[in-house]
């Protein structure tokens, strides 16, 4: 409850109130729109994450990425496998711009509900702006404790906050039982059916009670998948009888505007301060569940090759997939701040809020479908396909809310998304540009040098991927500056397609003086390269490595080489002994 469910759990705070903005709040509509809520959490997120998708994780780890390392092998064409990477790539991004809005709308909601006190009617928003920034900073700055730390401490609020929402609910819908027919999925489809084009708009809305949806998958690596499964079914319930509480609430007070505080008001006035304020707390807590995913989905495309060499910090001795990434912790950091400032009213933000978010459960959807039918399971291909055709209908909804600010999702989502398309095929053209030696030339121009120089005592290592293309700076260190030691390793760090597992060993000898050293380990590994290199005896007395100087009038290469210099390089993130490292620089035209 403390990591995943913070976001769809505050929901409840702004959804009703978003939606009656659009709709007159008469009985058939408050009855429709509920229904539409219910039968929303049942199909999105139960049926679509805490079902099928939850199916799909490694290991318990969960994400868009996830999807397409499963779906990839599966695949017979080249075309489909990049088509399939770049719809990840889509769907990833627009995960992190949808971590960007959860946080402002969240905090920003709850601060301004101290409108509701008499005491604070006359705040302005200046003032309630400001408690919402530093609420922000002191949420991001809490991050690097560690997952565990934080959901022990959210957990117990979460806890109270739920059993609130279902008592408060509760006590709504016994003053109006007749609210309780919203359970009819009917009522919901004679509402789309009655109102038209209307009914996009309000559709456009209603999934903001499905958002946070998607962390249940991204946050499986955090936390498991059964303890998040049994979670949500104390949550679900909560949430149901909150909504049909709010709708009761407002069937008998139309003239009712931000719901769910001026129901619990007129509840009990005396405890709606302590309310007020355990709200706040929720919407800080709201936004650990898609930054705590944010972690995982950044950590697997780091090791998937889609991002650079981040630092990373592992926060749990028992589940190395609890990550602090500092970098990106940072940047969502600023990026809510600009959207506070941008928006600076929760319903403006409402109109930015969905995009994003419906967006990534649609591409879940189709990598969810495409994977059963590869694998011949047809009836959750059927089950899937079905859920497809709802997520669409959310994300044609939400392509209404372009005008009205949700244009800010699709730029904020193009920032990531170009850092990795750019990232990608950078690496992909300096590969080419290296020009790396094929085996067969290299191993006859090494015996030649080995036995005509000077060699150095010792063991030099030098890192490749494969033996099969010898990279430029081993050709450049040996043949150019007749660097050659008595022992020369190269070292080829290799992650696989599993999540997890690791083992190293040596290849023959190909030629006097040289070996080859292999390590393959899981892209969710950890490994410590300088324990692997003691345990395999190797006592290296030189480290050789590769960089490239890139010269470039290209402005997107000038990114390129401005992201591989402000990132680690293979050894600062191995960790590798600084005073045994040699770095051999060669100049590329980009």
């Amino acid at each position: 409850m403390g990591l995943v469910f913070g976001d769809i759990g505050t929901s409840p705070i702004y959804t009703l109130t978003v939606i009656f903005l659009l709709v007159e709040p008469k009985f058939p509509n408050i009855i429709g729109v509920l229904s539409l809520i219910l039968w929303t959490l049942v199909i999105v997120v139960t049926i679509q994450y805490a079902y099928l998708a939850m199916q799909l994780g490694y290991n318990g780890e969960g994400g868009t990425i996830v999807l397409r390392e499963l779906l990839t092998p599966l695949l017979g064409s080249k075309k489909a496998v990049a088509g399939v990477g770049l719809l990840s790539i889509i769907g990833v991004s627009l995960m992190i711009g949808d971590c960007i809005i959860t946080p402002a709308i969240s905090i920003l909601s709850a601060v301004e509900g101290f409108r509701y006190v008499p005491e604070y009617s006359h705040v302005g928003q200046d003032l309630l702006l400001l408690l919402a920034a530093v609420i922000t900073i002191g949420l991001f700055y809490f991050q690097k404790k560690g997952s565990e730390r934080v959901a022990a401490a959210f957990g117990p609020l979460m806890l109270v906050w739920f059993s609130v929402l279902l008592v408060s609910g509760l006590l709504s819908i016994l003053s109006f039982p007749s609210i309780l027919a919203a359970v009819n999925p009917l009522y919901g489809l004679q509402f789309l059916a009655t109102h038209g084009f209307a009914s996009l708009l309000v559709l456009s809305s209603i999934i903001l009670c499905a958002t946070g949806g998607e962390a249940l998958f991204a946050d499986m690596g955090h936390l498991g998948k059964e303890p998040i499964r049994r979670a949500w079914y104390v949550v679900f319930f909560a949430l149901a009888i909150s909504y049909l509480g709010q709708g009761a609430y407002l069937a008998s007070h139309p003239g009712t505007r931000v719901v769910l505080f001026e129901m619990f008001f007129s509840q009990a006035p005396t405890l709606y301060i302590p309310f007020l304020l355990l709200a706040v707390a929720a919407t800080v807590i709201a936004s650990q569940a898609v930054i705590s995913g944010i972690f995982s989905i950044v950590y697997q495309a780091i090791n998937t090759h889609m991002l650079p060499l981040f630092r990373i910090k592992y926060t749990s001795s028992e589940l190395r997939t609890q990550v602090y990434i500092d970098s990106v912790n940072w940047f969502l950091c600023i990026a809510v701040l600009f959207v506070l400032l941008t928006f600076q009213y929760s319903e403006n933000l409402a109109g930015a809020y969905g995009l994003a978010v419906t967006g990534t459960m649609t591409i879940t959807g189709i990598l969810m479908t495409l994977i059963f039918f590869a694998r011949r399971q047809y009836g959750r291909t059927l089950l899937a396909g079905m859920i497809i055709v709802v997520d669409m209908a959310f994300f044609l909804s939400t392509l209404l809310k372009i005008p009205h600010g949700a244009y800010w999702s699709l730029i904020l989502a193009a920032i990531p998304f170009s850092l990795i398309m750019i990232y990608i095929h950078g690496q992909q053209r300096l590969y080419y540009s290296l020009h790396p030696m094929e085996k067969e030339d290299f191993l006859q121009k090494y015996q030649a040098a080995y036995h005509s120089l000077k060699k150095i005592r010792g063991t030099a290592l030098f890192f490749a991927r494969t033996i099969e293309h010898i990279p430029t700076y081993i050709t450049n260190t040996i043949f150019q500056n007749n660097i050659i030691y008595e022992d020369n390793i190269v070292v080829s760090v290799n992650i696989t397609e599993k999540p997890f597992g690791m083992r190293w060993w040596f290849d023959p000898p190909p030629a006097p003086g040289l070996r080859i050293f292999c390590i393959e380990y899981g892209y969710m590994q950890m490994i410590d390269l300088r324990t692997i290199l003691k345990d395999a005896e190797i006592h290296e007395k030189a480290i050789f490595y590769g960089m490239e100087e890139i010269m470039t009038e290209n402005i997107l290469w000038k990114i390129f080489n401005a992201i591989k210099r402000l990132t680690p390089s293979f050894v600062q993130f191995y960790k590798l002994p600084a005073n045994k490292i040699h770095g051999v620089i060669t100049r590329i035209e980009m």
